[in-house]
C-alpha cells in the first residue's frame, strides 16, 4: 500500500500548524479546482490535495498519520496500517475518490457520525461617518452593511445586505469603535456569530478644526480691532459668545475660551480662536492719508527686526 506524503503534497512542513496547512490548501485548491483550472491533470491533483487536507486538518487523523509515517520502513508496515489503526474500515461517503490508503486507514473515522467542529463567525468592521455635532450630542443612526458568505475555499460567493439601528453615544471621538455583539459573520458547526465593529469617522467641519478635545476657529480681525482691542461675537459648537480682544493682539495669536471645546467621557476641551488680520481693500485717498499718518507715528517700530538673521 502506498503511503503518500501529505505534507509534500500541500507543500508544508511537518512542524507547521493547522492555520498554515489551511492556507496552503486554499491556495492549491483555487489553482487546481477542475471548474476553474487550466492546469494539466487538475482533477487528479485536486483530489490529492483534498485528501491530504482531509487528514492533516484533523488533530486525531494527523497524529495517526504521523505515527504511520514513522513506521513506514517497518517490515510489518502493511499489516500495521491495515489492522493496527483505530480506523481500519474502508469506504467513506463523499470520499470515494480518495486513495486506497486513505480508505483503509481513515475510512471508518470519516464515516463515523462526528459533529462538525464549532467555529465562531468572522468579525466585520465598517466605518460610519458622523458630523461633529452628532458625535457631541449622540443620536440613533440607521446603518447598512453586507455580510460576506464564503465557500469552502474561503472565497466570498455572496454578500447579504443588512440594516441596523445603532445608538451613537454622546462624546464619541474619531477612530473609536462600537462593538455590536453577534452581528458579524455567521458561525459554522453551531458556533456563535462574529461581532460587528463600527469605526467612527467624524466628517471635517466647515468652521472648526479638531485637536484632541479642543476646537480651533479662525477669527478674522480688522487691523484697528487688533490694535485697539474690541469685543466680537465668536461661534462655538453650541452657541455664540462675546469674546474680548485685548489691545495689541497679534496675527496668529490663540485666544482661549475655556470649556467650549468637545465633551469627552472624562474631560471637557477648550475652544481656541486663532487671530487672522484681514486688511481692507485698496484704500481711497482719505484712508491712505490716515494710514500714512499711522506709519509716520510708528516710524520707530521695525516689524522685521531680527528677521532673516541667524
Amino acid at each position: 500500500m502506498e503511503l503518500k506524503d501529505y505534507y509534500a503534497i500541500l507543500g508544508v512542513e511537518r512542524t507547521d500548524d493547522t492555520k498554515a496547512i489551511k492556507t496552503a490548501y486554499r491556495r492549491l485548491a483555487r489553482k487546481y479546482h477542475p471548474d476553474v483550472s487550466s492546469e494539466k491533470d487538475a482533477e487528479t491533483k485536486f483530489k490529492e490535495i483534498a485528501e491530504a487536507y482531509e487528514v492533516l486538518k484533523d488533530k486525531e487523523r494527523r497524529e495517526e498519520y504521523d505515527t504511520l509515517w514513522q513506521h513506514r520502513n517497518d517490515p510489518r508496515f502493511n499489516e500495521y496500517s491495515s489492522t493496527g489503526s483505530a480506523y481500519s474500515d474502508a469506504g467513506s461517503a463523499g470520499q470515494e475518490d480518495f486513495s486506497d490508503f486513505f480508505s483503509s486507514v481513515f475510512g471508518q473515522q470519516s464515516r463515523q457520525a462526528r459533529q462538525p467542529r464549532a467555529e465562531r463567525g468572522q468579525d466585520i468592521e465598517t466605518e460610519v461617518a458622523v458630523f461633529l455635532e452628532e458625535a457631541q450630542r449622540g443620536e440613533t443612526r440607521t446603518i447598512q452593511f453586507s455580510l460576506p458568505v464564503r465557500n469552502a475555499f474561503g472565497m466570498i460567493v455572496q454578500e447579504i445586505p443588512k440594516t441596523l439601528k445603532v445608538k451613537i453615544p454622546a462624546g464619541i471621538s474619531d477612530g473609536e469603535r462600537i462593538r455590536l455583539k453577534g452581528q458579524g459573520g455567521q458561525g459554522s458547526g453551531g458556533g456563535p456569530a462574529g461581532d460587528l465593529y463600527l469605526v467612527i469617522r467624524i466628517a471635517p467641519h466647515p468652521l472648526f478644526d479638531v485637536a484632541g478635545n479642543d476646537l480651533e476657529v479662525v477669527l478674522p480681525l480688522a487691523p484697528w480691532e487688533a490694535a485697539l482691542g474690541t469685543k466680537v461675537s465668536v461661534p462655538t459648537l453650541q452657541d455664540s459668545i462675546l469674546l474680548t480682544i485685548p489691545p495689541g493682539t497679534q496675527a496668529g495669536q490663540r485666544l482661549r475660551v475655556k470649556g467650549k471645546g468637545l465633551s469627552a467621557r472624562q474631560s471637557q476641551g477648550d475652544l481656541y480662536a486663532v487671530v487672522k488680520i484681514v486688511m481692507p481693500p485698496r484704500p481711497d485717498e482719505k484712508s491712505q492719508a490716515l494710514w500714512q499718518q499711522l506709519a509716520d507715528a510708528g516710524s520707530a517700530f521695525d516689524a522685521r527686526r531680527g528677521w532673516g538673521k541667524e
